[in-house]
């Protein structure tokens, strides 16, 4: 809670005039407990797992119908009609309302104990951007670990598997698991905002990019546009998809987001084979064909 009355106290606090948007996050959250705040979480997830898969909905099935998106299909053979997204979407929620939801109410002292903080000054950019590169990094890399860790067999055939019914998969699948998985995966989660904590804000947004991300790279699509095209050893949806495709045999491609992990421990060398030989097929198929053409019958 801001521990100032008014807007021109706060202001001769900080020594300065409010910014227009701090000024917005005076006037709501001035009267509003931190536990109160930091429950926004659970709005944010919703709208995040809910609407965030939805464009990917329309492209599957306007692909069903027309072949549309056909060439961005990472396993085009594989079909989901509405009933089975929105199958996937209700499993979700029900996690979300039995798991997510508690977790999120019960988790609060945490946020208190790291130090989180909710008042003023607002984070600039150039605190916010550091801070969440800092938070992809250490997800990325204790999920890898936590990843590993679930296609062990005990930990595939007890915990991991449901999250890999879809051997091919949707977006509204990045959050489908196993209660046991959900729980474990908070702990790569939490650990950026525990070694280096900062304004609420910034854990929204941290939150929200990050299951945005699992939403694409679970997405089934390699689209050449994705923004995501021009961040460094970014994984992506076409580099986990060969994970969900190799299925509970798989001992490849663990990354949560980025790829340095992987090769660093030897654990991409199937993908990276896998791609090779299909390039090397793709370029045989073009001479194959360019010779083909350029024969003339009599």
């Amino acid at each position: 809670m801001i521990p100032y009355g008014t807007v021109e106290e706060a202001s001769f606090a900080l020594g300065r005039n409010l910014t227009w948007l701090e000024t917005v996050w005076f006037d709501y959250s001035a009267t509003k407990s931190d536990y109160y705040l930091y429950c926004h979480n659970i709005l944010f997830l919703f709208l995040v797992f809910s609407l965030a898969p939805i464009p990917l909905v329309f492209v599957e099935l306007a692909r069903s119908v027309s072949g549309w998106f056909d060439r961005y299909k990472i396993q085009p053979k594989v079909n989901y009609s509405l009933s089975d997204m929105f199958g996937c979407y209700k499993d979700v929620m029900k996690m979300f309302i039995l798991v997510v939801g508690p977790l999120q109410l019960v988790s609060y002292p945490s946020i208190q104990m790291i130090g989180i903080r909710s008042g003023l000054p607002l984070p600039t950019l150039s605190e916010m951007l550091p801070q969440l590169f800092v938070y992809f990094l250490i997800e990325d890399y204790t999920n890898y670990w936590v990843h590993r860790f679930f296609h062990s067999k005990w930990g595939y055939e007890n915990i991991h598997r449901v999250h890999h019914e879809y051997t091919a998969p949707i977006g509204y699948a990045a959050p489908y698991a196993h209660w046991a998985e959900v729980l474990l995966l908070g702990i790569p989660t939490f650990m950026g905002p525990a070694i280096a904590p900062g304004h609420m804000i910034t854990f929204w947004l941290w939150i929200a990019l990050r299951q945005i991300e699992a939403i694409e790279t679970h997405s089934g699509y390699d689209f050449p546009w994705s923004p995501t095209k021009y961040i460094p050893f970014y994984g992506g949806a076409e580099y986990h998809d060969y994970h969900h495709y190799v299925g509970g045999q798989s001992q490849s491609n663990f990354a949560s987001v980025f790829t340095y992990c992987d090769y660093i421990y030897g654990t991409d060398k199937g993908y990276r084979f896998q791609k090779k030989l299909l390039e090397q097929i793709k370029e045989s198929s073009k001479k194959s064909n360019k010779h083909n053409g350029g024969i003339k019958s009599d």
